[in-house]
This record gives structure tokens, C-alpha cells and sequence, in this order.
């Protein structure tokens, strides 16, 4: 694996870490391996991994690199547990659109993972439901003491999961609305803005922070803006991303690109 262009970690604002790598691959390939090496020690201790998995383009290659290490390397997930970020709401789990197809497609479908470990937000329970379902995946994550790793992506609004500009330090997990630029961003994928729903259920933030490890991934110049007031302004509901900071536990993954504004 190639070294990250900035080696050791380099400091932004007291306890940040951020590594940045000369590409999206290589830095994948080290998010991989820092997964897979937990997994393995708290296996060798018959202990469970309780990952907090993320969706979309940033955390495809880290799938890719962990489907491989299942495959050639004997990487077993029997003794994992995943609690995905979010999914959209309303939507059918078997839709193409679904985070539950994302993850299946990309990782899910080609590891040894038990499927009743599998947690991904159902996206087509009723309205009515939908408070004591959060309520319950909250309890889920609880009985498993916790989140081990949360992996995280970010969003050109500043949102982790779809806690979108307005989220509360202390939320939990919730129905929300989604900022109108997410959904620009997501319309491709639907064929349309129009078509891309205006809600969706997403872990808080306070569900996120209490994660005993994070890792923020961003690629390209597109989110170059977005990476530097997430690490770089003050901490601000207007950008969810900023109450990252003050946790020591926190680790940013950028290309160079996505690093490019930075300037501390």
C-alpha cells in the first residue's frame, strides 16, 4: 500500500487526525485494514465486532477491499454486527434505490455475515410506527454495548448520516427531512429530483459520537469546500459535521482533493 502524502497523521485544531492519501484507492485499502485488524483482535478474543456502516460513493472501495480480504485472505465476518447509518424514507427494501440493495450489492452479498446481524433502517414501515422503530434500533445498538467503528461519509451540506444542517448534538435516531441539495446530489441515482424522496430515517448524532472509533472518508475536489469548514470552522448545527471536533477518537481519510482548502 502506498504511503498517505502526509505521514504521521497531520493535527488540525487540538485532537484532530487526518491522514490524506494521494488517491481515494489507497486510502480505502488503509480504512480496510483498520477494519479487518478489529474485527481480528476481538475476534481472537471471541469477542463481536458492532460496526456503524455508511452508504453512497465514499466507502465503496473500503467494501471492495474488505469483500476481497473475506475472499483471499479468510477475513470471516461471522462475529460481526452492522447498524447502517440511514435509509430513505419512504422505501422498499428490494428498490434499486434502497441502501438495503447498496449494501447487499456491495458487500452484504459476498461475505460471510449472518443476515440476522445485518441492521439497515427499514424505510417502509408505516408513519405511524416509525418513533418506536427508532426507538428500537437504538435499543438494538445499546444491547450490543455499543458501536466499536462508525464509518462515516459527508455530505456537501455537512450532513453524517442525513443529519442535515439544523441537527441537534444530542439526537438520536429519527425521521427527517432531507436538505434540498442532498437530493439534487441524489438524483441521478432516481432519475430525477423529483423523484428522490423528501425524507429518510437516519441514526442521530449523539448515536454516532458515542461510537468508540470514527473514520470520515471524502474524496475530490467536490467536497474540498465542505472538508474544510467541517474541520476548520467553529462547531455549528449549521454544519453537522463540525461536532466531530471535539472528540478524540475521531480519525478524517481524504484524498488530496477533498484536503486541497485545507490550510492548518
Amino acid at each position: 500500500m502506498t504511503n498517505p502524502a502526509i505521514s504521521p497523521a497531520t493535527k488540525i485544531k487540538n485532537k484532530t487526525s487526518v491522514k490524506i492519501y494521494a488517491d481515494c484507492k489507497d486510502a480505502s485499502l488503509y480504512v480496510a485494514q483498520r477494519i479487518a485488524d478489529l474485527i481480528t483482535k476481538k475476534g481472537s478474543k471471541g469477542e463481536k465486532t458492532i460496526l456503524g456502516l455508511a452508504t453512497g460513493s465514499s466507502p465503496k472501495q473500503v467494501y471492495q477491499e474488505l469483500v476481497r480480504l473475506h475472499k483471499n485472505e479468510g477475513l470471516s465476518f461471522k462475529n460481526v454486527i452492522t447498524f447502517n447509518l440511514d435509509e430513505y424514507y419512504p422505501m422498499q427494501p428490494i428498490e434499486e434505490q434502497s441502501y438495503v440493495s447498496f449494501m447487499n450489492k456491495n458487500l452484504f452479498d459476498h461475505i460471510d455475515i449472518l443476515p440476522q446481524n445485518i441492521h439497515i433502517p427499514d424505510g417502509s414501515i408505516a408513519l405511524e410506527n416509525i418513533a418506536a422503530y427508532c426507538r428500537q434500533y437504538e435499543q438494538n445498538i445499546a444491547n450490543c454495548g455499543g458501536l466499536d467503528f462508525q464509518l462515516l461519509g459527508i455530505g456537501r451540506t455537512g450532513h453524517i448520516g442525513f443529519n442535515e444542517p439544523g441537527a441537534l448534538l444530542k439526537s438520536i435516531t429519527r425521521l427527517v427531512t432531507l436538505n434540498d441539495l442532498t437530493r439534487e446530489d441524489a438524483s441521478a441515482d432516481f432519475g430525477g429530483k423529483e423523484k428522490v424522496p423528501v425524507q429518510a430515517i437516519t441514526m442521530g448524532i449523539k448515536t454516532i459520537t458515542q461510537a468508540r472509533e470514527i473514520v470520515l472518508l471524502a474524496w475530490s475536489s467536490r467536497k474540498a469546500g465542505i472538508v474544510k469548514q467541517a474541520l476548520e470552522g467553529n462547531i455549528t448545527a449549521d454544519v453537522p459535521a463540525t461536532y466531530l471536533q471535539h472528540l478524540p477518537n475521531v480519525e478524517y481519510v481524504l484524498d488530496t482533493e477533498a484536503a486541497s482548502l485545507l490550510t492548518k
